[in-house]
Parts: structure tokens; sequence; C-alpha cells
């Protein structure tokens, strides 16, 4: 599904583009139904997921300042790589692999909720938005990332108290998530690749750098929150929290509050991260295949 979602969407990226405005929308509803799913008794906050908060946001910050004076779009396209929440995939991932299912979907819970919190301030002095006043910066930016990343959770609750109905329907029906990550997927890349063509050829060694600039951060982020779990038996929900980011929500954001062609970075990453996770999996399919024999 990955492959045919971003050849679709670079193939007919005309059409796919006129479609950028459904995005948030999309994103709104990727994180509803498995926020569906989740019981409000197996969310238990721990030492991880401090941890791991810290790293995210840390490292993410530290980068586009050490970045920064050197290359603006460099820094931009690898923040937003390391600021990105986890993705609420990375969940199946971890179940797969035979990881905590409960740890990964409190720290994806809490990874999207801070970032809702702290992208005002931090795109007001990072993105195109710096030009703005302040307080206007904060909030504009307050006014779409808040209730994008918050109100999912919220209108779960709500369905739950309200209309149960509605929530178990959803979440006994997961795999809607999917189809709306592949639609979504489909259409962040057809908004990509339209802003690329547009650009002249002298953009291609930025383009180039941004891409392997993701594939380090990528690496990084699994082999750094694969040994931070493992001081707390949980090396697989601590790789895939740092590791498995929303890459739609990514490319949204840098296409949003970034230099456009930042983009590159994250995009770049839907690739990495699933490249990494497909070897993962082959890897225990082996193991396991190996222990049968």
């Amino acid at each position: 599904m990955l492959p045919i979602a971003m050849i679709v969407g670079g193939v007919f990226h005309s059409f796919f583009a006129s479609l950028a405005f459904l995005t948030p929308y999309l994103i709104f509803l990727m994180l509803l139904v498995p926020y569906c799913k989740l019981s409000l008794g197996e969310l238990r906050i721990a030492p991880l997921h401090v941890r791991l908060l810290l790293v995210q946001i840390a490292s993410g910050l530290g980068l586009y300042l050490a970045l920064a004076p050197i290359d603006p779009l460099l820094a931009q396209g690898t923040f937003i790589c390391v600021l990105a929440p986890t993705a609420t995939s990375a969940a199946v991932v971890t179940g797969m692999l035979g990881g905590s299912v409960a740890s990964l979907a409190t720290y994806c819970l809490l990874s999207n909720m801070v970032v809702a919190l702290i992208s005002p301030v931090v795109f007001s002095f990072v993105g195109s938005q710096v030009s703005l006043p302040l307080l206007d910066s904060l909030l504009r930016i307050g006014r779409q990332m808040i209730p994008l990343l918050i109100l999912p959770f919220v209108a779960a609750l709500a369905l739950q108290r309200f209309w149960p109905r509605a929530h178990r329907a959803l979440r006994q029906r997961q795999s809607i998530s999917f189809y709306l990550w592949a639609v979504s997927l489909t259409i962040v890349m057809g908004n990509t690749t339209s802003f690329l063509i547009r650009q002249d050829s002298s953009r291609y060694g930025d383009e180039l750098l941004l891409a392997g600039a993701s594939l380090v951060a990528c690496v990084c982020q699994f082999v750094i929150g694969r040994r931070i779990g493992r001081k707390y038996d949980l090396k697989i929900s601590g790789a895939q929290g740092l590791g498995q980011k929303n890459t739609v929500l990514a490319i949204w954001m840098a296409q949003t509050y970034l230099l456009p062609i930042a983009s590159v970075g994250p995009a770049a990453y839907v690739v990495w991260q699933n490249v990494i996770n497909s070897w993962q999996l082959w890897k225990k399919r082996r193991s396991e295949a190996e222990q049968q024999i």
C-alpha cells in the first residue's frame, strides 16, 4: 500500500495537490479511530515515556539551533523529522514485533498532546510565522494545531460517553485508520511533488541533502529509542515510540509552517521508517521460523 500511495500521489500530483485542504480533517480522523480503542485504565505515564519525550523535544530543538546558522533549510527539514509525534500505526508494528502495545499507545497519545501544546511556541520562532507579532503567531498556529491533535481524543471520549454504538463501531474497525492514512499519504505526496516540480533544478542538491539527513535522523531515533527502552525492558516500544513518526502530519506541518521544500525531509522519512520496520518484521519472522525447525 505504501509504494502504491506514493506512486499514485506522484503521478497524479496535480489532482491530489488540489485536495491538500482535506489533510487536517484526514489527520483528525486518523487519530480518532485508534483513540477509540484506547482504555483510560491502560494509560499510565512511566519514566520511559518522560525520557523519550525529553529526547524528542530536546534533540529536535538542539539540531535546529546547531544547523540553522549553517543551513536553515536543512535545520528545518531535520527538526521536523525529530519533533513530529509518534504515528498511531506504531502500536500495530509494536504488537507484531512482540512489544508492549499499552506502553506504546500511552506514549503515542502523550507525544501528540505535547506537540500540540508546544508547537504554537516552537513554530512562532522557527517557521514562516516569525515575521508576525508573537501573540498573533501563537494564536494562528494554536487554532490549527491544538484542535487537530487534542480534539480527536476528546471526541473519542465523548463518543464513548454519549454515542457508545458509534464508539464501538470505530473500535472494532481499526483498519479504517490504515485506509485514511493511505489517502492522506497520497495527498501529501501529491502536494510535495507539485511543489518540487515548480522548483528549478538548482534545488535538487538541497532535496538530496534533506533526504539523507532524514535517513540519519530515522536510524538514530530508532537506535536511541531502543537503548532507552532496554533499560525498562521495553526496547521495542522505545524504538517505535521515538522512531516511527506521524509522517503525514510532519509533511503537513512543514508545508504549512516551515519552508515548503523542508517537507522533503519527512517525505523521505516515510520510506526510511518503513524500510526499517519491514526489516525488523522480516527478521522476527525468520527467527520464529528457525525456532520451529
